[in-house]
């Protein structure tokens, strides 16, 4: 709320205030300033019997307001009808013994509206406006003379005349009135939707961050799982091939036996720094000190050195550098399509092409062995056979996709599509 709307709704609380003083404390001013003006003029135009009759009134209008400022009435109720009756009475009585009195009965415009129905507030107006036009007539009540009753009638037309304004007044008032409870109702149900829909918006909030927190969790096993698969699991396979070939050669080719001996321990400590990275998540130690195609090709060269298949790696396109999470992801994709060549396929020649596409990004992984049914493969759950399902969990981590063509004997082709995210 700005500092206008501020404004005007301290001066709508302001007038409000004010009235609501007024038509507490008012009667009681009024009644008051016509009881000393009339006490100052009773010797010019009130008589003895005038007197006597307005020292019975004035404690009986005294009473009634002390009666109705204590009685919480409803606008429109039977008591303030009952009200606005007696008191009309009472100053047309007050007023009968002095015209100053009609100071009093004044209050009957202001209250007409605020204590009457609004089928009886026209007539409420109206003989208010004969009080008051007896009062100005130049003789009081009943007028005396012809001259009197001309002076009556012309003032009772501008009293009615008052009367239609004040009218007017009232029903714009009850309008506002009607206008002001509507937008407050609309406002507080606006206020208990807005309630209701922000204790929404924070439980599901809640609920959402309970969720990325788990899948957060899963993600980061995901990863850490499949990180140990690639590096430490693959490792020991190829620890164990190479420590096979030694017991198979000690005895007649110890020179042999040595350099498998050499390749373990090569392994063995390979292996450790790729889980040492992975535990950390950083970048394969291949592509920390060489681009992806670079890293490529070692991969693809100590892979044929140490399965004896002969491979090939090829490059197309125009060689750009990566975002680390990219190149990380298909240097992975690599290793484990290699893997699974040598360990099922039986392979006896594979071939890897790493192919920029302006916007995108392509690794192709074949080999011409035996191949499998890829209908016969239980479906990837995230846990145990990191293979297909964890190279496209893997693809998928990047927005990239991994296709598989193979049947049985028809070999293997691995595709992996990623986008080009350009090292920033």
């Amino acid at each position: 709320m700005d500092t206008g709307e501020k404004a005007a709704v301290t001066a709508v609380t302001t007038a409000e205030q004010w009235w609501e003083r007024f038509f507490r404390h008012g009667p009681y001013g009024l009644l008051a300033l016509a009881t000393v003006v009339s006490a100052v003029t009773s010797g010019l135009i009130m008589s003895r019997t005038d007197v006597y009759a307005a020292a019975v009134l004035l404690p009986a209008a005294l009473a009634l307001q002390l009666w109705w400022s204590r009685t919480p009435a409803r606008p429109g109720s039977r008591a303030g009808q009952g009200y606005f009756v007696v008191r009309a009475l009472l100053a047309l009585g007050l007023t009968w013994c002095n015209p100053f009195y009609s100071i009093y009965a004044v209050l009957g415009y202001f209250d007409a509206g605020r204590v009457l129905p609004r089928r009886a507030m026209r007539a409420g107006l109206l003989v208010t406006a004969v009080i008051m036009a007896g009062a100005q007539s130049g003789s009081g009540l009943p007028p005396a003379t012809l001259m009197n009753w001309v002076v009556f009638a012309i003032v009772l037309a501008v009293h009615g005349s008052l009367t239609m304004v004040f009218a007017q007044i009232g029903n714009r008032e009850a309008e506002q009135a009607r206008s002001q409870t509507d937008t407050i109702t609309a406002l507080e149900s606006a206020n208990a939707r807005l309630e209701q829909a922000l204790a929404e918006n924070a439980g599901l909030h809640a609920q959402l961050l309970v969720q990325a927190r788990e899948a957060g969790v899963a993600d980061e096993r995901s990863r850490l799982a499949a990180e140990i698969h690639d590096t430490i699991a693959q490792g020991l396979t190829g620890i164990i091939a190479q420590l096979q070939a030694v017991t198979s050669t000690a005895g007649t080719d110890p020179a042999l036996a040595r350099e498998h001996l050499l390749r373990a321990a090569a392994l063995a400590r390979h292996s450790l720094g790729e889980a040492r990275r992975s535990v950390h998540n950083l970048v394969p130690a291949a592509l920390e000190h060489d681009d992806l195609p670079g890293a490529l090709e070692q991969t693809v060269t100590t892979w044929s050195q140490r399965t004896g298949v002969r491979a090939e790696f090829t490059v197309t396109g125009t060689a750009e550098p990566l975002h680390d999470e990219v190149g990380a992801t298909l240097l992975r994709i690599a290793e484990e399509a290699l893997a699974n060549a040598a360990r099922h396929a039986a392979a006896s020649r594979a071939g890897v092409t790493l192919s920029y596409m302006g916007d995108e990004i392509s690794l192709d992984v074949r080999d011409d062995g035996r191949g499998f049914d890829p209908a016969a493969l239980p479906p990837y759950r995230g846990a145990g056979g990191f293979g297909l399902g964890g190279m496209r969990a893997r693809a998928e981590r990047i927005a990239g996709t991994v296709e598989v063509e193979t049947g049985p004997g028809l070999g293997t082709a691995v595709c992996a599509r990623v986008p080009m995210v350009r090292q920033g």
